[in-house]
């Protein structure tokens, strides 16, 4: 799953003084089992079974063991499911609960995967701000991850990019973080589009900005934007200037950046460049890079350039352990994409690339990442190797349904993936597996507007309902429930949010009850038929201190379904549901029932219906550890 959009979602100012935690790893002395692990994010089962056909190498290893459905977590979102992998518990133990969480006592919007804590102490001089104490980055999840148990007993750990892990947890492994890993400008990915164009109109869109520029002769220049510069006083944008000088005649172009010089044809990509973001001149500045698309040359400029990554030769947020190892890949296999979901499907979505333009760039992701996974492997000698996809995920959200053929070739990247590790595997177990499967995303529900119709929210004045986000007019001493996220809803409760008016105890429950007696009646006014498959009471399916912050129903959508972009941030528009137009056509964000994962291993389990809490549990089983406090999964070996 990607970012929930209609926002691009910020994480607080990018610092630039911090210090991740690392250290060496430890070498077992012993032999150990080896388990090899592909988490194949979205991975459906239906499509496997739609192609084994074409994908020899997936379909070699369930014959020499086993293929599986994989319960799924409660919601199926991929933050929620593999936090529930990570830890071996369920939302309720973990924390995590949506792609979206929220202050009750300012019902503001908050990414559920991490935050960025600036320095306490801070002195001012002139128009800088000099830290005097360490900022850090905190993850939002709660327990102990299963690699960490593993590595406290000395057992070899290489955990890659493995979603909602940033900053990485404290490991004498080799990890490095994935989904969650923001862009330099502290969001999960903004891209820039300069154009030339008289027809074209500077502004931002979800996930980017379209930014106009004057060309004078055939020359212009680019302003690239890096992060937000925290030793200013006025906090102003970093930044640094791409020159481009376009040939007059040919579809090709030259850009500039400091000593730099690339040329490109129209149609073509840039290699990763990299770039001092200049902070106090002279002094200081953080690295990154970008590539730079050329999409059109004449008649008019049209450029795009990727959202600014982390250099993982030198990154300004902590993102592997040990602090060098990211550096050891980009040395090892060249600059890869550091940013936890790179896949331009925003891009793709504001019609900045094209359908070929975006698989292309999704391929180039795909490439980088599975090089991360060959390097990984040709040196694995025991203990456990993990690596996360995320390819099949996102070329699912825009191609599920409508594009199969291009889907099906994201699948065999990962299938020729699968083969070049089964070649080396040797003796080891590999594990493939998905945390969730996939679906069509038909019909956009409106669920506070659903609220609203059925007395459950109230507006301060009915022609007030709108696509305006943040609950702005909404009646908070007359309003019940309300949703915020892609599958949750609250109670307005007493004592907890904000002008909580619920009471808890038998009116929560006479409400909660009404509410899910309800939600499983919900009918499409057009065509009859269910919208809602499942309704569940976070008090019956989460176990867990955390269970407290929790919300109080998650919303298990029928396939084609789905909370739409406006009410996951608060909006309570007038109609109630509507066709979904994008070229977002896919989700998963359902009942847990209708999206289960993939399991396939080249060993016979005994579990005819497995979750993702029994991989974990298998995991720490194979290498003779029990399962730890609060996991709920049974071993499938």
């Amino acid at each position: 799953m990607r970012r929930p959009q209609g926002r691009t979602w910020m994480l607080p100012a990018l610092l630039v003084v911090l210090i991740a935690a690392g250290c060496g790893r430890s070498q077992s002395k012993t032999a150990v089992p080896k388990i090899i692990v592909l988490g194949m994010d979205a991975m459906d089962p239906v499509f496997l079974e739609r192609h084994w056909d074409a994908l020899p190498n997936l379909d070699r290893l369930r014959h020499s063991g086993e293929f599986r459905r994989l319960g799924t977590s409660i919601p199926p979102q991929s933050p929620v499911a593999w936090s529930t992998f990570i830890t071996g518990m369920d939302p309720g133990g973990h924390g995590i609960f949506d792609f979206i969480h929220r202050n009750p006592k300012t019902l503001m919007p908050f990414s559920s995967m991490a935050e960025t804590e600036e320095p306490k102490r801070t002195l001012t001089i002139g128009p800088y701000v000099i830290p005097l104490s360490q900022g850090k980055v905190k993850t939002f999840r709660q327990g102990k991850a299963f690699w960490q148990m593993l590595d406290e007993q000395g057992i070899p750990v290489t955990v890659i990019r493995i979603p909602n892990n940033f900053p990485p947890v404290e490991c004498n492994g080799r990890t490095l973080s994935g989904m969650g890993v923001p862009d330099m400008r502290g969001t999960f990915g903004t891209f820039s589009y300069y154009s030339d164009d008289p027809n074209e109109r500077e502004r931002n869109v979800s996930g980017g900005r379209i930014l106009k520029i004057r060309t004078e002769g055939h020359h212009a220049i680019l302003n690239v934007e890096g992060p937000v510069n925290t030793l200013r006083k006025d906090r102003p944008m970093s930044s640094v200037a791409v020159e481009v000088d376009r040939d007059p005649a040919a579809p090709a172009a030259q850009f500039s950046v400091g000593d730099e010089r690339i040329v490109l044809r129209e149609g073509e990509w840039s290699n990763w460049i990299r770039a001092e973001f200049p902070l106090i001149p002279g002094l200081t500045s953080a690295s990154g890079m970008f590539r730079i698309y050329a999409k059109q040359i004449h008649p008019h400029l049209g450029i795009y350039v990727s959202p600014v990554n982390l250099d993982p030769e030198k990154p300004d947020l902590p993102i592997s352990t040990p602090k060098g190892y990211s550096a050891e890949l980009a040395r090892a296999i060249g600059p890869f994409y550091t940013q936890g979901m790179a896949e331009d499907t925003a891009a793709f979505r504001q019609g900045v690339l094209t359908r070929e333009e975006y698989r292309r760039q999704s391929h180039m992701v795909s490439r980088e990442h599975l090089s991360l996974l060959d390097y990984e492997v040709q040196r694995f000698t025991g203990g456990l190797l993990f690596f996360h996809f995320f390819g099949i995920d996102q070329d699912s959200h825009v191609f599920w349904g409508t594009h199969e053929k291009e889907l099906l070739e994201t699948y065999k990247l990962a299938d020729e993936a699968v083969g070049r590790v089964m070649k080396k595997a040797g003796d080891a177990t590999l594990i493939v597996m998905s945390d969730h499967g996939f679906s069509n995303f038909n019909r956009a529900v409106h669920l506070n507007t659903w609220l609203w119709r059925e007395g459950f929210l109230e507006l301060d004045d009915p022609e007030n309902a709108s696509d305006e986000e943040l609950f702005v007019h909404v009646d908070w001493q007359r309003t019940m429930a309300y949703s915020i996220g892609l599958n949750s809803v609250y109670l307005n409760l007493e004592g907890r949010e904000r002008n909580g008016i619920v009471t808890k105890g038998e009116e929560s429950a006479s409400i909660l009850q009404r509410l899910k007696e309800r939600l499983e009646g919900f009918r499409d006014p057009d065509n009859g038929r269910p919208v809602v498959e499942r309704v569940y009471l976070t008090s019956d399916v989460y176990h867990g201190a955390a269970a407290e912050s929790a919300p109080d129903v998650i919303v298990g959508w029928a396939p084609g379904y789905r909370s739409s972009w406006q009410t996951a941030l608060g909006a309570v528009p007038k109609v109630l549901i509507e066709d979904n137009k994008d070229e977002w056509a896919g989700d998963h964000c359902i009942a847990a029932e209708s999206v289960p994962g993939s399991f396939l291993c080249n060993r016979k389990t005994r579990l005819a219906d497995p979750r993702l809490q029994d991989v974990t549990v298998t995991l720490l089983a194979e290498f003779g550890l029990p399962k730890g406090k609060g996991m709920s999964g049974r071993p499938m070996f």
